[in-house]
């Protein structure tokens, strides 16, 4: 038996594996997530295609911390690091650290938090090599920015978190829609729930992430317009928070951004 080609298609297998799992992430779909990136996993491992190995973990540490499982998602992010030092890429390094990080914050361990991201910072400082897989094309400054934002977040750091989130869609530009309706997302509640709240300023904020309606078409959007608007609702008697939440109220009531 020629084990080489059946290693490459075990390796193709496991990367649509990856695809399919992040589409059922992007999609609220958890489990159905769960099932594929383990499916990844196991290829990568009899293929044994450490690339697809670390990438692999690095997906189940992202689902893990987006469930609220900081334990789960601490552990994927080590291995993915453990796998990923074998393949020369520091900014996969840096991602990895960036995972590891988010884990460590959702369990409110701010040491173990900071080290993991001046660790990322660190390693993504060393730049771009001809060892970056191309998937990796995504983790531009801009999403660096935001994960740190997002670990902010959970630690309950939020002026620290709102200024990650500006800096993250403004480093973003016109790339990653997606992401940057998520981030700003972000920026709103972090106005809204900081120590000395601006609820003018979250409801301008959350204004354009409602404009990145229908042609950005994801749960976990909108999902992060239920969290906005949970954010603002403290603040309803504020003319543009209450004009917001009408607005809210009436694009989700037309079906938001699905299909």
């Amino acid at each position: 038996m020629n084990l080489q080609p059946e290693a490459k298609l075990r390796s193709a297998t496991g990367a649509l594996s990856i695809a399919a799992g992040w589409l059922s992430y992007d999609s609220g779909r958890a489990g159905d997530a769960h099932s594929l990136y383990g499916e990844a996993l196991a290829a990568a491992r009899i293929a044994d295609d450490p690339e697809l190995e670390a990438h692999a973990f690095g997906c189940l540490s992202l689902l893990a911390k987006a469930q609220g499982r900081p334990r789960e998602a601490i552990s994927a992010a080590q291995g993915a690091l453990t796998v990923a030092k074998r393949l020369g890429s520091a900014r996969l390094l840096s991602l990895f650290h960036m995972r590891e990080a988010g884990g460590w914050a959702l369990m409110g361990d701010t040491s173990a938090t900071d080290k993991a991201i001046v660790a990322a910072h660190t390693f993504y400082a060393k730049g771009p090599s001809d060892a970056d897989p191309p998937w990796l094309d995504f983790y531009a400054p801009g999403e660096l920015a935001g994960l740190e934002c997002l670990a902010r977040a959970d630690l309950g750091q939020h002026e620290r978190a709102a200024a990650g989130a500006e800096q993250a869609v403004l480093l973003h530009g016109d790339a990653f829609a997606r992401n940057r309706a998520l981030y700003t997302a972000d920026v709103a509640i972090q106005h809204a729930v900081r120590d000395r709240p601006e609820p003018e300023a979250a409801a301008d904020t959350a204004g354009r992430v409602l404009a990145f309606l229908p042609e950005v078409r994801s749960d976990r959007l909108l999902q992060s317009l239920h969290n906005v608007a949970g954010a603002l609702q403290r603040h309803s008697r504020v003319p543009a928070v209450a004009d917001w939440i009408e607005e809210y109220r009436a694009t989700a009531a037309t079906g938001g951004g699905r299909a």
